[in-house]
């Protein structure tokens, strides 16, 4: 059987307790601070929980000591390789098959070279597969291959730059008019052409 603690009230001595601490003992779980030197500056206090915020783990053009690790600033230059020369204006794509459209954008920062390329792509697949739809052959197709003639003015007023190490820039290629894809235009405006000379010749009639 266990024996029963004393009873503080009985009048019988009490036994000293081994754990406890006498006034002015040093308390084993406080870490030492450092002294200040004698007419040097009083070192700051940091508790023991506060961690350094990792930088390593930052991106190297965030890494900058002047930046909390909340306020880190956006990506600057072009959104596919960071060259610097860039300019903020969307390439467009349109695809329309009889009742089913479909529109593509991708949102810039574009440089020189990567915003070329872009526009020779979407362009070349807008002319292949943008005619195929009424809506898509009066309308949506002609205001797509409209605005990339802008983003193409656009990005070729930009000076060449180049990426940032690790990127590279899209592939220009071959210009629109000389893929063959760009070609497959002909037919649905042929067509429309067709279609437009028979109702002026009915009406006319």
């Amino acid at each position: 059987m266990s024996t029963p603690p004393p009873n503080p009230y009985s009048g019988a001595p009490v036994p000293p307790n081994p754990y406890a601490q006498g006034p002015g003992a040093p308390n084993p779980y406080v870490q030492p601070q450092p002294q200040p030197q004698p007419g040097g500056p009083v070192p700051a206090q940091q508790s023991p929980y506060a961690q350094p915020y990792p930088q390593q783990q930052l991106h190297p053009q965030y890494a900058h000591p002047q930046h909390p690790p909340y306020l880190v600033p956006g990506p600057t230059g072009c959104r596919n390789c960071g060259a610097p020369e860039a300019v903020n204006f969307a390439v467009r794509a349109h695809v329309g098959v009889l009742v089913v459209m479909r529109f593509h954008r991708l949102d810039g920062p574009f440089c020189r070279r990567c915003g070329r390329a872009l526009v020779r792509i979407m362009t070349t697949k807008t002319l292949c597969q943008g005619w195929w739809s009424p809506l898509s052959l009066v309308l949506f197709t002609p205001f797509t291959l409209f605005w990339n003639l802008i983003a193409a003015a656009r990005f070729a007023k930009l000076e060449p730059s180049d990426p940032t190490p690790g990127r590279q820039q899209l592939d220009e290629g071959q210009p629109v008019h000389a893929r063959p894809l760009a070609y497959v235009a002909i037919v649905p405006l042929l067509w429309a052409v067709w279609v437009i000379t028979n109702i002026i010749a009915d009406v006319s009639g």
